[in-house]
């Protein structure tokens, strides 16, 4: 690994700028999902278990560079205290010197919002250098936001001595063990609706994978390249020639592409509509398809039993509403026995993928379930990531 961790660093009497992800969902003031902060959680105790003092930096929504009272961190305090065990101290850019003075060993300081300056999505030197004036070390812990070049994620980098936080860590080494240097055969399923959000992560993959598993709504993209029918099924008929070229190049590089062979198709889209089990090439022209069938299921199965690793980016099928979740919730249960077994290491992502996983019950024996939704894409459609290449 070329990036230091928390275990390289000196912190004891260090102010550790920290840049954390808690970009949670808030209601009336209050937080409804404070998941991404207890994710930051062992970053924060192994900091002040060394002696250092966590100073967090952290973004909130989308205020364009101005001061947006409704979205200032302030809020988070009380969930902060809570998920930290600790008094949560809170300051303005401004204030930050003198609240970093004085605040007591074994407290947090939590600066407002990045975003309220105007510099921070433009990764401007000048802002980045207020920023490491207040610390001693910095300490990156939001992979989500590891994909944006802004001040605080990527300039501060090369202004102090910098690591990666724990949660950090643990995704790096999450996506080095899927696609840096993986046991094989590697298998990836990538479903959701459109090839056209997915083309350079299937053009990454077919290089990098031995079996590439389509499924959703892109799944239909590929069939009708094929020349099958899909009936009034969500299809880029558009995207049908790049599909074909995808094909190829897999063709070319050896990498195994399994499409769905039977399909889950009703007339409306709709919980519970009447729906009916046909091959991929008798789609009725009037119906839709929405899963994919038994059939493919006991494919995806097969294909999963002969990996080793598993990259797993989007649903099979449109897992929101039943019938049609049947597919991704049998695959997934699969990928979990086999990961609980010890016999496959399985790295999922993306937003979607997430919901459908807990859905599928599937999620807490994944071997490792990124939040980060663009980074992951991003990392493994094979980018460099700003904020990760900064710590090298």
């Amino acid at each position: 690994m070329a990036w230091k961790t928390l275990d390289d660093m000196e912190l004891d009497g260090k102010r550790v700028l920290t840049r954390v992800d808690i970009n949670v969902p808030v209601e009336n003031g209050e937080v409804t999902d404070a998941t991404r902060i207890e994710r930051v959680c062992a970053t924060v105790q192994d900091i002040l278990a060394r002696g250092g003092t966590p100073v967090l930096l952290a973004h909130f929504g989308r205020p364009k560079g101005k001061v947006v009272p409704e979205m200032s961190l302030k809020m988070l305090l009380p969930a902060l205290e809570a998920a930290f065990g600790t008094k949560v101290h809170f300051a303005t850019l401004d204030e930050a010197e003198a609240v970093i003075e004085a605040c007591e060993k074994g407290h947090v300081v939590l600066l407002e919002n990045t975003r309220f300056e105007p510099g921070e999505e433009k990764n401007d030197p000048e802002l980045s250098k207020t920023y490491a004036a207040l610390g001693d070390v910095f300490c990156n812990d939001a992979f989500s936001a590891a994909h944006r070049a802004h001040a605080s994620t990527e300039a501060l980098a090369h202004l102090l001595p910098a690591c990666a936080g724990r949660l950090m860590q643990a995704e790096l080494e999450a996506l080095e063990a899927a696609l840096g240097t993986p046991k094989r055969p590697v298998l990836a399923v990538v479903g959701g609706a459109k090839v056209s959000t997915k083309l350079e992560l299937l053009g990454n993959l077919v290089e990098k994978v031995d079996i590439l598993v389509i499924g959703g709504g892109m799944a239909n993209t590929f069939l009708a390249a094929q020349g099958l029918d899909v009936g009034k099924s969500l299809c880029e008929h558009d995207m049908t020639g790049t599909a074909k070229e995808i094909a190829e190049k897999a063709a070319a590089t050896g990498c195994e592409i399994l499409l769905p062979r039977d399909v889950v198709v009703a007339r409306e889209f709709r919980e519970n509509a009447p729906s009916e089990v046909v091959k991929a090439e008798d789609c009725p022209a009037d119906a839709m398809i929405l899963d994919a069938g038994p059939d493919s299921v006991a494919h995806v199965e097969q294909a999963i039993d002969r990996a080793e690793t598993l990259i797993w980016n989007g649903p099979l099928g449109a897992f929101e509403i039943a019938p049609f979740d049947t597919a991704t919730n049998a695959a997934a249960a699969h990928a979990a026995k086999a990961t609980a077994s010890g016999k496959l290491v399985s790295v999922a992502g993306g937003g979607d993928t997430v919901a459908a996983l807990n859905k599928a019950g599937a999620s807490d024996d994944f071997t490792y379930i990124s939040t980060a939704g663009g980074a992951f894409l991003e990392w493994m459609e094979g980018k460099v990531l700003p904020g990760v290449a900064a710590l090298g």
